[in-house]
C-alpha cells in the first residue's frame, strides 16, 4: 500500500502544479483578445509580468517558512484558494493597472505553490526516488501549459476573454476539495499502519538525527545556498521569458492569430514534460545503480544545460524549426528545474526544505523580473528578439558553473554549531 499511496500523493501534487501553469498562461495567450479592449504595449506587458513575479518572489521566500509553520496540508489549501480567486479576478479588469493588481494577487498565491509541493514530496519520498517524484511534479508544469493554448483558444472562440480567467479559477477551487479530502503527511496518514509510518519515517528523514543546528536566516551564510539561489536566478530569467513571451513572439514575429498559437504553442510544453520526467528519472536511476548523489545530480544538470545554447538558432530558421528548437530548450529547462528543486532536500533536513526551496524560488522569480524588464525595453527600442535569444542561450551554462563552484559535494550541509538540534526559527 505504501508505494501506491506515495504515487497517489505525487499525482495530487502534480495536479496543483498543472493548474498553476495553466493559470500563468491565461494572460499571455489571451493578450491579443484583451488588447482589443485594453491597449497593452510591450513595456506594459513586461510590467504586468513584473507585478506577478514581484509578489511571487516575495511569497516564494516567505511561504516556504509559512509552510514549515502551518504544515503542508493546511498551508497548501490556503495558498490554492487564494491564487484561484486571484486568477478569476483578472476577468474583472478594465485597465492595465487593474490587471497589474490582479496579477500581483495571483503571484502572492502561486508563490507558495512550489515550496508547498516540494515539502509534500519530501514528506512522502526517500532520496532514491525523490528526483523521479519531483520530475513527475515538474511535468505538471507541462500538463498545464500544454492544455492552456488549445483550451484558451477554444474559450476565446465561444466566450469573451473574461471567461478564460473565471473558468481557470473554478478549476483551482475544485482541486482544493480534492486536496482537503486526500492529503496527509506520511507520518499521519490514516491508511498507513503505525509500523509502516515508522519505517517510512526512517527512510524519509534519517538525517534528522543530526545534532547540528542553524537558524533559517543563517542559511545565507552557506555558499551552497547562495549558489543555488543565484543559479536559479539565471536559469529562471530564461524560463520566464519562454513562458511569458513565446505566444507574443509568435503573434509579433510570425503574425499568428489566436487559433495558430493554440495549434503550435503547446508543443514546447509537451517537450518540457518529457524533460521533467527524463531528468528526474535519469538522476534517480544513476543513484539506484550505485552512482553517488553528487555525481548523479551534477551529470544530469550538466546534460540539461548543454542543450540550452541551441536557442540561438531560433531567429534564423522557419517557424516549424523554431518550434523544434523551443521544444529542445523547454525539455532541457524543465529537466534542469526538476534537479535544482530536488537539491534543497539533498542539502538540508526536511524541517527547513520548504524554507530553502522558498529562497531558491525567490531567486528564480527575481531573475524573471529583471530579465522581463530588459526584454520589454529592448523590444520597445527596436532591438528585436535576436539579442534576447543571445542572452538567453548563456544563462543555464553560467548557472551550472555557479553550482559546480559553490556546491562542491551534493549532500547534507555541515552546519558547524554547538547546539543540539536543527532549528527553524
Amino acid at each position: 500500500m505504501t508505494k501506491a499511496l506515495r504515487w497517489n500523493m505525487a499525482i495530487l501534487i502534480t495536479a496543483a502544479i498543472a493548474i498553476s501553469y495553466f493559470d500563468r498562461q491565461t494572460l499571455p495567450i489571451a493578450i491579443r483578445a484583451i488588447q482589443q479592449e485594453i491597449p497593452v504595449t510591450n513595456g506594459q506587458f513586461s510590467h504586468l509580468q513584473a507585478a506577478f513575479l514581484a509578489a511571487y518572489a516575495l511569497m516564494y521566500a516567505g511561504s516556504g517558512k509559512l509552510i514549515d509553520v502551518l504544515g503542508t496540508r493546511r498551508g497548501f489549501l490556503i495558498i490554492m484558494v487564494w491564487w484561484s480567486l486571484a486568477c478569476a479576478s483578472q476577468g474583472l479588469a478594465t485597465s492595465v493597472p487593474m490587471l497589474a493588481v490582479a496579477l500581483f494577487l495571483l503571484g502572492m498565491g502561486e508563490g507558495g505553490g512550489f515550496p508547498a509541493a516540494t515539502k509534500a514530496m519530501a514528506e512522502w519520498f526517500p532520496v532514491s526516488e525523490r528526483s523521479t517524484a519531483m520530475g513527475l511534479m515538474n511535468a505538471g508544469t507541462a500538463v498545464g501549459a500544454v492544455a492552456a493554448p488549445p483550451l484558451i483558444a477554444l474559450t476565446l472562440a465561444h466566450l469573451s476573454w473574461h471567461w478564460v480567467f473565471y473558468l481557470a479559477g473554478m478549476v483551482g477551487l475544485l482541486w482544493t476539495a480534492w486536496w482537503a479530502k486526500a492529503y496527509q503527511p506520511a507520518a499521519l496518514h490514516p491508511r498507513l499502519s503505525a509500523e509502516e509510518r515508522e519505517k517510512l519515517a526512517e527512510v524519509l528523514a534519517p538525517k534528522e538525527k543530526s545534532t547540528q543546528t542553524v537558524r533559517w536566516i543563517d542559511l545565507f551564510r552557506y555558499p551552497q545556498v547562495c549558489g543555488l539561489v543565484f543559479a536559479k536566478f539565471l536559469s529562471d530569467a530564461a524560463w520566464y521569458f519562454y513562458i511569458f513571451w513565446l505566444p507574443k513572439y509568435l503573434y509579433d514575429v510570425h503574425h499568428f492569430d489566436t487559433k495558430q498559437v493554440g495549434y503550435y504553442a503547446w508543443i514546447p510544453y509537451a517537450a518540457a514534460g518529457v524533460g521533467s520526467l527524463t531528468g528526474g528519472w535519469f538522476s534517480s536511476r544513476l543513484i539506484q545503480r550505485g552512482v553517488s548523489v553528487n555525481a548523479a545530480r551534477k551529470v544530469a544538470l550538466g546534460l540539461s544545460a548543454l542543450v540550452m545554447p541551441s536557442i540561438l538558432l531560433v531567429p534564423h530558421v522557419p517557424v516549424e524549426f523554431a518550434i523544434v528548437i523551443f521544444s529542445l530548450a523547454f525539455a532541457g529547462q524543465q529537466s534542469w528545474s526538476t534537479l535544482v528543486m530536488t537539491l534543497p532536500s539533498d542539502l538540508v533536513p526536511s524541517s527547513v526544505v520548504g524554507s530553502f526551496a522558498g529562497l531558491v524560488g525567490f531567486g528564480g522569480a527575481m531573475g524573471g523580473i529583471v530579465f522581463g524588464l530588459v526584454v520589454g525595453r529592448l523590444l520597445d527600442n527596436g532591438f528585436g528578439y535576436g539579442p534576447v535569444f543571445g542572452i538567453v542561450s548563456t544563462l543555464h551554462v553560467i548557472g551550472f558553473c555557479v553550482i559546480l563552484l559553490t556546491i562542491r559535494v551534493v549532500g547534507p550541509i555541515n552546519f558547524k554549531t554547538k547546539t543540539a538540534r536543527f532549528a527553524t526559527v
